[in-house]
């Protein structure tokens, strides 16, 4: 299948994400990628710009706007729109491209997503609507991209969500996997960043209970994800990322003021109210030296 990689406004974060893909060198003898802004390509920019090209796969990485974004000579939103026409299939790279990302918070009226500005439609190019797949992240997981790309090679059905996310990599939340989902469960908390015991969601502002991913369960580099590493989640393959207030978890007289995903507040003090009566000796012992 012939693959066309196209930059928006971006840091070439997923670009370079994509690099780190397990199988690259096979994924580039099954791919044939037309131009990729990192890679040895067919053809160059300019050319990709002067003549129109057969593609199968279209590939956008960051965001868009309308006029004043220039590569190859065109404005890329043109670009965009005359290879989203071409191809069968159309993937939003990246955050930026799914929702407008950080680049947006410059300018939200007129920098966006393909489709979506925010979780609100950008209103741009809604014909392309149901051959795009969003794969929201920042960067990318590499994974994530070359399992999309091989369902399509394959012809395998790919279930979306309201967002057009694939099912089976985001219908989880990234809190499911969590190596720490005991400690959220017993309300035992970390206490900085780093420590390999605690949980990071009512000290540190992990949004991993509200945030779709499979990062605890596709791992990064087949190793290890955010919180693995003492990491809060920042929920980057949400439309509102980049939020405010990262690293803190806003509460209201001691209740975090967003709740896990589908959890009913009743429920939620009800369990934090049990759970908080016990103190569970495995859990609140240090397990490894250093850690106090």
């Amino acid at each position: 299948m012939r693959v066309l990689w196209l930059q928006g406004l971006t840091c070439n974060g997923n670009g370079h994400s994509f690099l780190n893909a397990p199988d690259l060198p096979g994924v580039l003898e099954r791919f044939d990628f037309l131009y990729h802004p990192l890679l040895p390509s067919a053809c160059s920019l300019e050319k990709i710009a002067q003549k129109r090209h057969s593609v199968d796969i279209l590939i956008l990485e960051g965001a868009l706007r309308e006029e004043g974004c220039r590569r190859g000579g065109v404005e890329i939103f043109d670009l965009v729109r005359r290879y989203a026409e071409e191809a069968k299939h159309v993937i939003c790279a990246g955050s930026c491209a799914s929702f407008g990302g950080i680049f947006r918070e410059r300018d939200p009226q007129k920098i966006a997503g393909m489709l979506y500005a925010g979780a609100a439609p950008s209103g741009w190019m809604e014909e392309f609507r149901e051959k795009t797949i969003n794969l929201p992240g920042c960067p990318i997981h590499p994974q994530w991209l070359v399992l999309t790309l091989e369902a399509l090679r394959k012809g395998r059905p790919l279930p979306l969500d309201a967002l057009r996310r694939p099912l089976e990599l985001y219908g989880y939340t990234v809190h499911e996997g969590c190596l720490r989902n005991e400690y959220f469960e017993w309300k035992v908390d970390a206490e900085s960043f780093g420590r390999k015991e605690g949980c990071l969601f009512y000290e540190q502002g992990c949004r991993g209970p509200y945030t779709h991913g499979s990062c605890n369960k596709i791992l990064w580099n087949e190793a290890g994800s955010k919180t693995r590493a003492g990491v809060p989640c920042l929920g980057c393959t949400e439309p509102d990322f980049p939020a405010s207030g990262l690293f803190r978890t806003e509460t209201l007289m001691s209740i975090p003021a967003r709740l896990p995903l589908g959890v009913p507040k009743r429920a939620y003090l009800t369990l934090t109210g049990v759970a908080k009566a016990f103190r569970v000796p495995r859990l609140v012992q240090k397990k490894f030296e250093g850690e106090s």
